[in-house]
């Protein structure tokens, strides 16, 4: 069982067909909140090619009770393609500080998730995505969470 699961994991992971939509080479601007700090980020996106993507976010609050600042790296791995929806695995690296009235705690994220961006016929500028996976986030604990975006927390990006 092990080992089927480890060759359909690989087929995906080298698969190289596309029918999306043509992004590659243009940069998405949006948002997100997937940060474990909870602070809105402004997100962006680059279809390398086909098969990856990368992206990064930023996000800061300089409010008393319950600011920080996130700052991430993500890597997009594309295994399947639809007219208006692509399937991804994506890597997520960075660093968050949280802010509680006097006490500053810095720490790392890492997230490893699967997902999915869509868009609509005639808004195919816009994209939506979903995000389901692992969370691996320290601050003053070493914490491991699962996570479960909609398109609203995930990220929504306007290609240019």
């Amino acid at each position: 069982m092990k080992r089927k699961l480890a060759l359909l994991l690989g087929l995906l992971a080298f698969s190289l067909s596309s029918n999306a939509l043509e992004r590659i080479g243009r940069l998405g601007v949006g948002f997100a909140n997937q940060m474990a700090v909870g602070i809105p980020s402004i997100s962006f996106k680059l279809q390398r090619s086909e098969a990856f993507a990368f992206g990064g976010q930023v996000g800061y609050s300089n409010d008393d009770n319950g600011g920080g600042s996130a700052a991430a790296i993500k890597v997009y791995r594309n295994f399947f393609d639809e007219p208006h929806l692509t399937f991804f695995g994506s890597l997520l690296g960075g660093i968050i500080n949280e802010k509680r009235g006097s006490i500053s705690e810095s720490g790392f994220q890492a997230d490893v998730t699967l997902g999915s961006e869509f868009s609509f016929p005639g808004l195919e500028s816009l994209g939506f995505s979903l995000e389901f996976g692992l969370s691996f986030n320290k601050l003053d604990e070493f914490v491991v969470e699962t996570v479960g975006n909609n398109f609203i927390v995930s990220a929504v990006h306007f290609y240019l």
